[in-house]
């Protein structure tokens, strides 16, 4: 078997292997973890945070979808005598959380480095499930981080920005730089902490028609909301999303980047009223 220095990472899945561990064991302290905690490990790779990790938490689900990966971790915690750890040989996206034991039981967190081109499919995965999920602790690319917790009024600001703080307040942890990684990307990271437990204060009655109200008004960024909303609601007319925008006090020539997410509770209340 390959040992961890002739292993060769596939591209195509987007691998990069934190080698300082001294910024995995920053991670650990920065992310608070209880000896109490159950785990679920995205992507553990060779190891790294792994195997540190299972010395402060009670037990950790680990789902590597490569399975030469696999066998690498499985051979180091045998080596290591580690036997809180269950490793799972299987894609993370494809994975049902209810079927796996130590899950479906919830509240767990979540921890993981994740690769760019699923990253948001996985966001996406974790809120349909924060039911079951306490905290993520993730590593993600710099841009996509700063997308996450910007606030209204900056380019970064968008709809997924909205949705993830819309159910869970987030905070960054950690910069991470890229030369802590092998083999090297081509930016920055940065960790965040994702809490399920403290969304934001005011609900809506309906999650899907406000999620398509955030999509539909950021649709067409340049556009301003009146034109963005009428592409999308093609079931109003221009005079009802008006009215909408009217009983919100809200210029229908603003752009979607400047509302904030109570904003779109209202918006989102007001045009299911004449949708």
């Amino acid at each position: 078997m390959k040992n961890n220095h002739e292993f060769r990472p596939k591209k195509s899945l987007g691998q990069h292997f934190l080698k300082d561990i001294g910024i995995v064991q920053e991670i650990i302290n920065k992310a608070r973890f209880d000896p109490t905690d159950r785990v679920l490990e995205i992507g553990p790779g060779l190891g790294a945070l792994t195997l540190l990790l299972a010395r402060e938490v009670y037990h950790i689900i680990a789902v590597e979808k490569d399975s030469r990966l696999a066998d690498i971790l499985n051979k180091r915690l045998s080596d290591e005598k580690i036997d809180n750890v269950f490793l799972i040989n299987e894609d993370i996206l494809k994975l049902d959380f209810n079927r796996v034991p130590s899950l479906h039981e919830g509240n767990f967190v979540v921890i993981g480095n994740l690769p760019y081109n699923i990253s948001s499919p996985i966001l996406e995965k974790l809120v349909e499930n924060r039911q079951m999920v306490n905290r993520a602790v993730l590593m993600l690319q710099s841009e996509l981080a700063g997308r996450l917790i910007a606030n209204p009024g900056t380019k970064a600001f968008g709809a997924m920005t909205v949705f993830i703080q819309y159910h869970a307040h987030v905070a960054p942890l950690l910069h991470v730089p890229k030369e802590a990684f092998r083999p090297r990307p081509k930016v920055d990271s940065m960790v965040l902490e994702m809490d399920f437990q403290r969304p934001y204060p005011e609900r809506t009655e309906d999650d899907v028609h406000f999620r398509r109200v955030v999509k539909g008004a950021f649709a067409q960024r340049r556009k301003t909301l009146i034109n963005s909303l009428k592409n999308s609601f093609v079931s109003c007319s221009r005079e009802e999303i008006l009215s909408a925008l009217e009983k919100c006090d809200m210029d229908p020539k603003r752009r979607a980047e400047t509302l904030t997410i109570g904003d779109f509770l209202r918006l989102s209340s007001a045009l299911k009223a004449v949708s």
